[in-house]
């Protein structure tokens, strides 16, 4: 059947429609990953979005049941070159098409994904459609829609209990859970105990379950949200002179908020898992999604020190407080996908908490 994406300046690119049938509108944005589609397809940091891949061919190894980052498609819809029928790995157990279909996800291939991103590259990211029906009618509603990212998309996609994972572990740590990706759950508990609370658990709640330190996950949305200011970030600023800390990318502005940081929007975010990053005079290639940044000037007026910055364009990528034992980064060292260069930072964490 015929698709089309609709732009909300008015461009449309036509296609194929896979996957389930049914209109989407979001933020259409795109990442450069070769790997690593379902990953990405499952990470809740893309809750509100379009996701236009710009590796051609996408599902050739298919989709299994070890690599999700969450329960199901995060992505609003998805948007490709070419969507490949008869994959072939191992652990495959059905298509990429199967795959949005049992999630309720729309698709588009077949058209030009690499003309559309250079557009969101030189416009930045737009608001868009999917749809099999007229694009006039298309281009209306999404020029009509309130932007994805005016709600309070962490809401959405937080645990609505407290989950615990004991390990038998030395330390405990309480996870934030903004949109967490699975991997960074792995990660901790290979350490810790982990008790996975929801975004908006308030200061007394987390002290009551009396944590060693504190994690701050990663997520959709502007972190600068009314509500992530009256909860996350407030609660951890009642927080921070009591407990170690570490962010990862939504977690990372959070932190820098706390401390009196601004965050802005970048022009077409970093989405990928191939992003350079200069850490201790040495490069590391690093998994990324996110469309918002930490503004440098206020970072270090903050009270805050710059430990990282992305090589492409020069932005925050880590910080560390001079004086409280609170650090973050803006990518992620628990990949899923894209490389572990940097998942030491993970035993940094818990050198902090005072083990080994």
């Amino acid at each position: 059947m015929k698709g089309f994406l609709v732009l909300e300046d008015g461009t449309v690119f036509e296609g194929e429609a896979f996957g389930a049938c049914r209109d989407v509108l979001g933020e259409v944005v795109f990442a450069t990953g070769m790997t690593g589609y379902q990953e990405s397809l499952t990470d809740p940091s893309y809750c509100g979005q379009i996701l236009v891949s710009s590796y051609p061919l996408i599902g050739n190894y298919g989709v299994n049941k070890y690599d999700s980052q969450s329960e199901c498609v995060q992505v609003w819809g998805y948007a490709v070159k070419e969507k490949c029928v008869a994959p072939s790995h191992r652990d495959c157990d059905r298509t990429i098409e199967d795959f949005l279909k049992q999630n309720e996800v729309p698709g588009i291939c077949g058209l030009d994904t690499r003309a559309l991103i250079r557009k969101l590259r030189n416009s930045g990211t737009m608001k868009g459609g999917i749809s099999t029906g007229d694009p006039a009618e298309v281009l209306d509603r999404v020029r009509k829609m309130a932007h994805p990212e005016q709600s309070n998309l962490v809401a959405k996609v937080s645990t609505k209990k407290i989950l615990r994972f004991d390990e038998q572990r030395a330390k405990t740590v309480a996870l934030f859970d903004c949109g967490l990706k699975m991997n960074i759950v792995t990660e901790l508990r290979r350490r810790f105990n982990v008790i996975q609370m929801p975004f908006d658990t308030t200061a007394r709640a987390v002290k009551e379950l009396e944590p060693d330190g504190i994690f701050i996950s990663n997520g959709p949305g502007n972190p600068a949200h009314p509500e992530m200011l009256a909860t996350t970030v407030s609660t951890l600023s009642k927080l921070k002179e009591d407990y170690p800390m570490m962010g990862i990318c939504l977690g990372h502005q959070l932190l820098s908020l706390v401390f009196g940081a601004k965050t802005y929007k970048l022009k077409f975010g970093h989405r990928g898992i191939n992003q350079p990053v200069k850490l201790e005079g040495r490069v590391y290639i690093t998994s990324q999604n996110h469309g918002f940044a930490v503004d440098a000037d206020s970072a270090e007026d903050a009270g805050l020190e710059i430990t990282v910055t992305n090589l492409n364009d020069n932005t925050v990528e880590g910080m560390r407080h001079r004086e409280l034992p609170i650090f973050s980064v803006q990518f992620h060292p628990e990949s899923h996908p894209g490389p572990q260069d940097t998942g030491f930072l993970f035993d940094r964490f818990e050198k902090t908490l005072g083990v080994r």
